[in-house]
């Protein structure tokens, strides 16, 4: 049950799982510690990114990841963010969300979208011309898909006739939703509108106009699951003991993330996104990441959350080569210093 009202605030974690140069079995282990960890910690939910083909997401099947975290832990609630849609078909889809759903006892939390780099479908067949129509496809049939009965769908992309649906997710009438709003206040409004949750990124100021969007929308305030809808912003955050000791770390796990980030766009001679920050100094000047001492973060990171008009931070504490020990002090660091004086 989320224990969140909408003037709360509430912390989950964020993975993109990127390639962090140990053997993936170990990286593996250390994200399943984490995830352990944030579970005792308190924090609501653990969200995991679909990457293909690259570095910077070794968690191409994020369910199957997430199933072996059902096992680990007991409240943490756990969820792909998002789930590609446009490369699934969908009633896959849902016979994996209900798996999992049922797997972890109802914790999960169900982020659903259609990719942010064409090239990761296209070596699946997927022309990013039919992307958009295949997403929203998609998507209808998968929430037509957890009202239960035979389905029955006849689209351009997907065709069923009468499939009989054996299954049903753990959490009634559906999990939660979540879709990515960044930059996309279109997309804000669609989600407020069928009772989703969105997550953002970007300067706060920026946000705000997505988040506003969404709450512009009547219905906003409560989700597919009957309870307080949740307007997330994520953040990649790193505490030290001082100002340079989080920089020292920080700056080469940035450094790795951004090589990472940067490998298809590489490949294949693609223009990088505009506003990507390419230093660690720029990112935090474009509030992507926020370094520094435990004082400076909680302020840092209240700040920012107030101005975007988010009510859930969305805390990527394990990114690039960041040792696990330094992803563990920076999320007891926001559970003592964020969470507690939050509720």
């Amino acid at each position: 049950m989320r224990n969140a009202l909408s003037s709360k605030l509430t912390f989950g974690i964020f993975d993109h799982m990127d390639e962090d140069g140990s053997a993936i079995g170990q990286q593996y282990a250390d994200r399943l510690k984490l995830a352990e960890a944030c579970d005792r910690l308190g924090f609501y939910a653990y969200h995991l990114a679909e990457h293909h083909c690259s570095p910077h997401g070794r968690s191409p099947s994020p369910n199957l990841f997430l199933s072996s975290a059902a096992q680990r832990t007991g409240e943490l609630r756990l969820g792909p963010l998002v789930m590609l849609l446009s490369l699934h078909h969908p009633l896959r889809a849902f016979e994996e969300i209900c798996m999992l759903d049922h797997l972890s006892g109802g914790r999960v939390e169900m982020g659903m979208g259609r990719g942010s780099l064409p090239i990761e479908l296209g070596y699946f067949g997927i022309g990013a011309d039919t992307v958009s129509e295949r997403y929203l496809e998609a998507s209808e049939i998968l929430m037509e898909s957890m009202r239960g009965g035979a389905l029955s769908y006849q689209g351009h992309h997907f065709q069923l006739d009468n499939v009989p649906l054996t299954l049903r997710p753990h959490q009634r009438p559906h999990p939660p939703i979540w879709v990515v709003a960044t930059n996309r206040p279109e997309s804000a409004r669609w989600a407020a509108a069928n009772g989703a949750n969105i997550a953002s990124m970007g300067p706060a100021p920026f946000v705000r106009k997505t988040t506003d969007a969404y709450r512009a929308e009547k219905g906003y305030s409560t989700g597919t699951d009957g309870q307080p809808s949740f307007v997330g912003l994520l953040r990649m955050i790193v505490v030290g003991q001082s100002a340079s000791h989080a920089y020292s770390l920080a700056a080469p796990a940035f450094e790795r993330w951004l090589k990472n980030f940067k490998y298809l766009y590489d490949l294949n001679a693609i223009p990088l996104p505009p506003n990507l920050p390419l230093t660690l100094d720029a990112a935090v000047e474009s509030e992507l990441c926020v370094v520094g001492t435990a004082a400076l973060v909680r302020r840092t990171l209240l700040d920012q959350l107030e101005e975007a008009g988010a009510n859930y931070l969305l805390c990527q504490v394990a990114f690039g080569d960041l040792p696990l020990d330094a992803s563990l002090c920076t999320a007891m660091t926001i559970a003592s210093e964020l969470m507690g004086r939050a509720a």
